[in-house]
Parts: structure tokens; sequence; C-alpha cells
């Protein structure tokens, strides 16, 4: 398995865990939007550490970018990449990925379940191809909104928050349910794009199903 050494242009948060790392690209090296990788840390001690992380850059740009969640409590590697500065090196491995994009249709996504989603979004608009493209984005408070100026351009009002532990104007409150999901689809043959936690996405996978949306027009990845 090819492994690829790539040095850390800059870093910065975007949220208040949430990490977005630009590196150096390899010469031959491709992935599709909605693709991730595996990467792990070039330091004594993290190197055979592999976590998977998605694309958020697109595949034409020269530098390659990652929006990660972090978790600071934890003793791994998301904690690790908080001490990494510029200059620093990651170790890239194998890319994968079953997220891709297959026509216009609803994207559900739960906190970090929405990096995938960041370079199908960005590549639709370098091809000027957004269209009716709807995102619902779940999140605790708004702080926890990766990107949301970036999706509010993007998208306008097929932008859609929904908030579990905040109630704001503008601003969707509780759990993305059946009832949530009907108020917001054209029809079944409808395509749906879901990411998140495990729990989320299997809630979400039944509340479709009993809404009569076939399986094959449902595109998921676990996060």
């Amino acid at each position: 398995m090819e492994k690829y050494i790539v040095k850390i242009k800059y870093i910065k948060n975007v949220t208040h865990d949430v990490l977005q790392i630009v590196t150096t690209k390899p010469d031959i090296y491709s992935f599709s939007p909605g693709q991730a990788t595996e990467l792990s840390i070039n330091k004594a001690g993290w190197k055979s550490k592999k976590r998977p992380f998605t694309f958020t850059s697109l595949p034409q740009d020269s530098d390659l970018e990652f929006t990660i969640k972090t978790y600071p409590s934890h003793e791994g590697v998301t904690n690790e990449l908080l001490k990494l500065k510029k200059d620093d090196e990651l170790i890239l491995h194998e890319v994968f990925g079953y997220i891709s994009y297959k026509g216009e249709g609803i994207f559900i996504a739960g906190g970090a379940g929405v990096t995938p989603f960041i370079s199908i979004f960005r590549h639709l608009k370098s091809i000027n191809k957004i269209g009716n493209n709807k995102l619902i984005f779940a999140n605790k408070t708004k702080e926890d909104i990766i990107l949301e100026g970036e999706f509010k351009e993007l998208l306008g009002n097929n932008f859609i928050n929904i908030l579990s532990q905040e109630k704001r104007v503008g601003y969707e409150y509780g759990q993305i349910d059946e009832k949530f999901i009907k108020n917001n689809q054209k029809g079944t043959n409808e395509l749906f794009y879901i990411c998140g936690p495990p729990p989320m996405m299997e809630a979400i996978e039944k509340y479709l199903l009993v809404l009569n949306v076939k399986e094959d027009r449902i595109i998921k990845e676990k996060f």
C-alpha cells in the first residue's frame, strides 16, 4: 500500500472544535469529491495510528484540505492534531469512500458528517450545477455549525439548520424525524445523501423507508 508524506501549509480553527488543515499535495494523487483517506501523523509513536478524514478540497486543487472535528478530551489522533503547526508532516494512506454525486437531492448531515458534502458542493459550484440541491444539517448548537457562511452562500434557502440543544430564531429546533423529512422532500423518488453518527444514520434510513423511499435512492457513508 502506497503512502505519501505531506507538509502542513497552514492550520486553523473554523469552529471551536473543528480544524481546517491544508497540506502539500503529492504529484500523482487523485480522489473524487466526497472521498476520504486515512491519515496518520509523521511523528514517533503516531505513524501507525491511522484515522479516516475526508478531503474538503477539490481534486484539481494544488493543495489538499481536510476539515476535522477534534476531541480534546480523548488522548487520540485528533487531540494530537491540535498540537501541530506549519511544516509538520502527515502521512496519507489509501483513498476510499462510498458517497459520490449521482444527481440532485437532499443531503442530510450530522455534525462532522457534513465533511464529504463540502467537496461535493464546492465541485458543483465550480461547474455551475448547484441546482436545487438541499442540505439539512443537524448540530447541537449554532457554534457547532461547520462553514455556515459558505453553505449559506452556496445554497441560500436550501441550507436548513436544525439544532438539538439551542433554540434560535431562523433555526429549526429538535431532531430530524419522519415529519421533518417529509416537510422537506419533494417526492419518494428523490435522492437522499446521508452521513453522520451511526445512530442518526440508522434512524434517518428507517424514516426514509417508512416514507417509501427505495433503498437504491439512499446514498450513505458511515461517519
